[in-house]
C-alpha cells in the first residue's frame, strides 16, 4: 500500500524545488538596475495624526529636502506638509514602491513632484519611456490629489553640451529632461512649477554645483508655497 505521508513529502518537494526553479530562471531575465553609489530615501511626516488642514506631498531629491522647510513655514495654518525625497531614478522599481508605500497609506490633497538631480548614469531616452509609468504611479495611487509639476533646477556648471563622461549632469541635459516631462505632463493638463528659469542666469544662488544657498532656497520656497496655495481647499 503506498504511503500517503511519504507522497505528500516527495510532492511538496517537487513543487518546492519547482518554484525555485522558477524565481532562479526569472531573476536570471531580468537586467540589473544601474543605480548610484549610494542610494537614499527619506520620508517626514508632520501632523500624522491630525485632519484638520489639506495635506500636501512635496516628492524630489535633495533639492525638495531644501526647501521643504520653508514651505512648510508658509503654509502654516493653511496645510500640513509632508516630503518623500530620493535617489531613485524614474525607471527604478524601489521609486514606485516608495511612492505607492506613502500614497496608499495616506491621503493629500495635493502634490508636488519631481525627478531631477539624480540618474545621470541613464540616457535621456531612458528618462523618456520611464517617464509615463512614474506619472501614472502618482495619478493612480494619489486620484483626488492636485498635482503639480516642478522643473529640475539647473546646475551651477554653464556647460550646455554633453560632456565626454556621458554619467554626468549638464544644464542641457537637464534641459532635455526638462522638456521630455513637460510633453508629458502638458499632455495631461497638469499645472507646472518652473523652478528651473529664475536660477539659470543666477549662479550666486548655489552653495555647490547642484544645491542652493539660504537666499536660492528661500526664493525657491516661496514660488514653491504660492504655486500649492492656488490649489487648496478654500
Amino acid at each position: 500500500m503506498r504511503n500517503p505521508i511519504r507522497s505528500i513529502l516527495i510532492k511538496n518537494v517537487v513543487l518546492s524545488l519547482s518554484l525555485v526553479t522558477f524565481i532562479t530562471t526569472a531573476s536570471a531575465g531580468i537586467a540589473p538596475v544601474a543605480r548610484e553609489g549610494i542610494e537614499w530615501c527619506d520620508i517626514w511626516i508632520t501632523h500624522a495624526n491630525e485632519t484638520n488642514l489639506p495635506r500636501v506631498l512635496l516628492i524630489g531629491d535633495s533639492i525638495t529636502r531644501g526647501y521643504c522647510s520653508g514651505v512648510e513655514k508658509r503654509l502654516d495654518g493653511k496645510a500640513y506638509v509632508a516630503r518623500l525625497t530620493t535617489s531613485a531614478f524614474l525607471s527604478d522599481p524601489m521609486l514606485a514602491q516608495q511612492i505607492v508605500m506613502l500614497l496608499d497609506n495616506i491621503k493629500f490633497d495635493v502634490i508636488h513632484f519631481n525627478n531631477g538631480m539624480h540618474g545621470w548614469q541613464h540616457s535621456e531616452a531612458e528618462y523618456r519611456k520611464a517617464f509615463p509609468a512614474f506619472l501614472k504611479t502618482i495619478q493612480k495611487h494619489a486620484p483626488r490629489a492636485h498635482l503639480i509639476w516642478a522643473d529640475t533646477t539647473p546646475i551651477r556648471q554653464a556647460a550646455n553640451t554633453a560632456p565626454a563622461n556621458p554619467t554626468v549632469a549638464t544644464n542641457g541635459r537637464i534641459a532635455a529632461r526638462n522638456a521630455i516631462a513637460r510633453e508629458f505632463i502638458n499632455a495631461k493638463h497638469i499645472a507646472v512649477d518652473d523652478l528651473n528659469s529664475p536660477f539659470v542666469a543666477h549662479p550666486e544662488y548655489h552653495s555647490d554645483d547642484v544645491h542652493f544657498s539660504k537666499a536660492g532656497i528661500e526664493i525657491q520656497a516661496e514660488q514653491v508655497a504660492a504655486e500649492i496655495g492656488k490649489l487648496l481647499p478654500p
